[in-house]
């Protein structure tokens, strides 16, 4: 397994060493002793974001029998990819070249082309920027990677770790990739998608008219059986003008938006205090217990408990 990594000027170098890292260890722990990485570069040096200096670094040419090429990230202003490295993801995918986009990096894929008409999915906080520059490509903002074979891209930051243990649970079966992760003390594999780790902050009333109050009375009485009609009735509108209006400020149908957070308040009460499970659903308005377990993980892609030991504040103290 040839294996090429590019690296640009700016590259942070977290990124840059997840893919380098995991992909070495393979061989160093002696899962595959072929499987070779290189990091390659459009430039002769390159400055990390941290102000560490890369020189001697391979050039395109190192690419050209790769097995597995991996664009690590991209740049922050998200920058069309440049001949050169168009032309590498190209050539590599006519070859049949495995392509792997983490974090930004799903950016030059998408820009090559290779994406088009596929699911793909990047940091949560450039999903909307992908699938606005790249109208082809089916932008999934919540998995944490997708794999399609002979591309994978994968969501932000950590996200990269994850996508790496898979091609080598891939490549070498799952024994080796656990073996991988135990020695990286590292879960071989997460639960729940990208979901779960995006903020959601309660909206503030102001700057919704006057419907401020209702939204306000809303978020005090989660507890309570609040009902469409109750919010319209408590705005003082027909409930046709309300949901009508209230989707206009707020983007969001009265019901979804209610919903949503209910959700939210029941991730503050996992995150901040020792309630049992049943409590926060209560607390937050749920019919049952079920019914919330069903919600939150059909929101979240995991269980309030398995988010609760992952997020509670001191968990990881």
């Amino acid at each position: 397994m040839r294996i090429a990594v590019h690296a640009f000027d700016g590259i942070s170098l977290f990124h840059l060493s997840v893919p380098t890292t995991v992909f070495a260890e393979v061989a160093r722990l002696g899962l595959d002793t072929s499987w070779r990485t290189t990091v390659w570069s459009s430039e002769a040096r390159v400055t990390t974001a941290e102000g560490v200096s890369l020189g001697d670094l391979a050039g395109p040419d190192a690419t050209r029998d790769a097995d597995l090429l991996v664009f690590p990230s991209w740049h922050a202003d998200l920058r069309p990819a440049d001949d050169t490295v168009a032309t590498v993801i190209r050539e590599a995918a006519g070859r049949s070249a495995c392509l792997v986009g983490l974090c930004l990096g799903a950016f030059p894929l998408a820009g090559a082309g290779v994406l088009d008409g596929r699911s793909s999915v990047t940091h949560w906080g450039a999903a909307e920027d992908l699938a606005a520059r790249y109208p082809d490509v089916d932008v999934d903002a919540d998995a944490i990677y997708v794999d399609h074979g002979d591309v994978l891209t994968s969501a932000g930051t950590a996200s990269a770790i994850d996508a790496c243990l898979h091609v080598v649970r891939r490549e070498l079966g799952s024994e080796a990739a656990t073996t991988l992760a135990r020695h990286l003390v590292v879960a071989p594999h997460r639960e729940g998608g990208q979901a779960q780790y995006i903020a959601r902050p309660m909206p503030e009333p102001d700057g919704v008219g006057q419907l401020g109050d209702t939204i306000a009375w809303t978020i005090e009485h989660l507890d309570q059986r609040i009902t469409v009609e109750a919010m319209a009735d408590h705005a003082r509108m027909s409930t046709r003008n309300f949901t009508r209006r209230f989707t206009e400020a707020t983007g969001a149908s009265p019901a979804r938006w209610l919903s949503g957070r209910r959700l939210d308040e029941s991730r503050r009460l996992l995150e901040r205090t020792d309630l049992p499970v049943a409590s926060v659903a209560q607390r937050c308005g749920f019919g049952s217990v079920v019914t919330f377990r069903q919600r939150f993980t059909d929101a979240y892609g995991t269980t309030p408990t398995s988010y609760r030991r992952r997020f509670a504040v001191g968990a990881g103290a």
